[in-house]
Parts: C-alpha cells; sequence; structure tokens
C-alpha cells in the first residue's frame, strides 16, 4: 500500500526562511549505505519542547551490547509500573546531542520507551563541539554503525519494560540509518525515516517493517533518490506512507536550527509519526 501526498500545495515559504545555501555536502559510500554531512547554521541548543527532569518521565542513560562492544543510548520512559511499546531515536551526523534526547521525551511522552544510541560511544561520546562531531562520525564503519543501531531492535524486544513492539525514526543521516535497520533487523514493526537516504534497491525486499517516508520539497539530493526507492518498495509490496512537505527544506523537524526549521511541516509530520507509532506498535 502506498500513499504520495504533496503538502502545502505551492506554498511560499521563503518569507520565513533565509533562502542563502548553507547545506555544503559530500559522501561516504560504504557497504552501500550513503551518509551525508553538512555544514549548518548554528544551532540554538536551548530550544527544547520538553524539560530534561519532567515529572511524568524517568530517564537514564543505559548501556546495550552492539556490534564490538557496548553501545551507550539515552532512555526516556513514562513514570510508573507497566510495559510500553518501544521506539528508537537516531540522531543526525551531530551525534547524540540535547535536541535528540528532547525528541526522545517527547515520544516517551506518548507512551513509549525510548531509546537514542550514541554513534560516537566507541570514541567517548558526543563531543559537545559539533564541528568536531561531524569529523568523527565520518570516521565511523559503516557496517559496524548499522549493527549497533539494529542491534538496538532486539535490546528493546527482549526489554522487560517493553511490549516487544519495536520502532524506529531518525533525522538526516539518522534518517538514512534507520531506512538500514529497517534492512537489517526482519523484528523492527515500524519506521519512520526523516528525509533520509534510501537503501540500495537489491535491499528494500528485505524490509518487513510498514514504512512512513517523511521528504523535504526542497531537499534535491535525497528527492532525487526517491523514485528508485518507491519503485522498490513498490515491486515488493511493502506498506510505506510517502508525503513530501512542499516548500520545506532538509532538516525542517530540527527546531533548534533556525535557518530550516519548519514549523508547519514539523508539526504535521510529528503528528502523522506519533499516529503511526500508535497504529503499528500498540
Amino acid at each position: 500500500m502506498d500513499q504520495t501526498i504533496n503538502d502545502y500545495g505551492n506554498n511560499d515559504h521563503d518569507g520565513k526562511t533565509d533562502r542563502r545555501e548553507f547545506l555544503k555536502k559530500s559522501a561516504v559510500l560504504a557497504g552501500g549505505t550513503v551518509i551525508a554531512f553538512s555544514m549548518m547554521p548554528p544551532l540554538d541548543l536551548d530550544a527544547q519542547i520538553t524539560n530534561s527532569d519532567d515529572l511524568h518521565l524517568f530517564t537514564e542513560t543505559i548501556t546495550y551490547s552492539g556490534a564490538d562492544g557496548s553501545v551507550q543510548a539515552y532512555l526516556a520512559k513514562p513514570k510508573g509500573i507497566g510495559k510500553y511499546p518501544a521506539v528508537i531515536v537516531i540522531h543526525e551526523n551531530r551525534g547524540l546531542q540535547p535536541h535528540i534526547k528532547d525528541v526522545a521525551r517527547r515520544i516517551a511522552l506518548e507512551g513509549f520507551v525510548v531509546i537514542a544510541p550514541d554513534a560516537l560511544t566507541a570514541q567517548g561520546g558526543t563531543p559537545p563541539n559539533m564541528e568536531e562531531a561531524i569529523g568523527m562520525i565520518q570516521k565511523l564503519d559503516a557496517e559496524v554503525t548499522k549493527k549497533d543501531f539494529t542491534a538496538a531492535v532486539q535490546y528493546l524486544k527482549t526489554n522487560p519494560l517493553t511490549t516487544g513492539k519495536v520502532g524506529c525514526t531518525g533525522f538526516c543521516w539518522g534518517g538514512g540509518m534507520t531506512n538500514q535497520v529497517a534492512v537489517n533487523s526482519p523484528d523492527l514493526v515500524a519506521a519512520v525515516p526523516y528525509y533520509g537516504m534510501p537503501p540500495k534497491s537489491e535491499d528494500v525486499p528485505k524490509i518487513k517493517a510498514a514504512m512512513l517516508l517523511h521528504y523535504a520539497g526542497k531537499d534535491d539530493w535525497i528527492n532525487k533518490a526517491i523514485p528508485e526507492f518507491e519503485a522498490a518498495l513498490k515491486s515488493a509490496k511493502i506498506e510505506y506512507h510517502l508525503y513530501m512537505y512542499e516548500g520545506a527544506q532538509h532538516a525542517f523537524n530540527n527546531d533548534t536550527n533556525k535557518e530550516r526549521y519548519n514549523k508547519e511541516a514539523a508539526d504535521l509530520a510529528w503528528k502523522r509519526t506519533i499516529a503511526f507509532f500508535k497504529e503499528k506498535l500498540k
């Protein structure tokens, strides 16, 4: 089942968004995974929707077994006794920044156990300096990194805090990695990549999860790969829903990035994401 929708029609958001091109792209191709690296505008790290000490949530740092050792992750869950469906949140190419922890808490408040793994665990964890983090991400072994994130599915599936149903979402670099988790974990139930690089077409039939795909209208570098991805999804008869947010730029969901954040697109995509996870995981 497929659903391709263009949101906002021909709405022009240029009055709200500086049109200067800040995105300076390069790519690393490793094991069929294209990883994008960006030089983005400064981020507002204080822009958070939830509080780190929200009284409705329990949060902690946990570790789980990855490909070559332990992977550190931020966990957030509703307070109280009970089992909840689970969601993995995969960060952008800046590592596990406060914004991603905030996203994890937002999802947890909707009734999920959420973990946000740090891809840079083996390198000492995400540093405060984002430019340093980008350089560290570039040095990651793509195959090991995919296995580390895929291992999070099994960790949550067997965790006594969860119902055993696991979903995954990610943004930019993390969106591409979410697609890889869907390819490599038959236990994943639902995947929601935001403007992520698609997997290789020959890998698409391995996907068992239902897919919800969010793309930005002004994101030619990513969007040029959509037709082949969509054709592969249709051919494999994989359930997917694809939304194109016209007028929005790559990284439109990141409210700490004032140059690219698009509130209309972000709010609509978020509403769809939570509804999708509740439908597929609960």
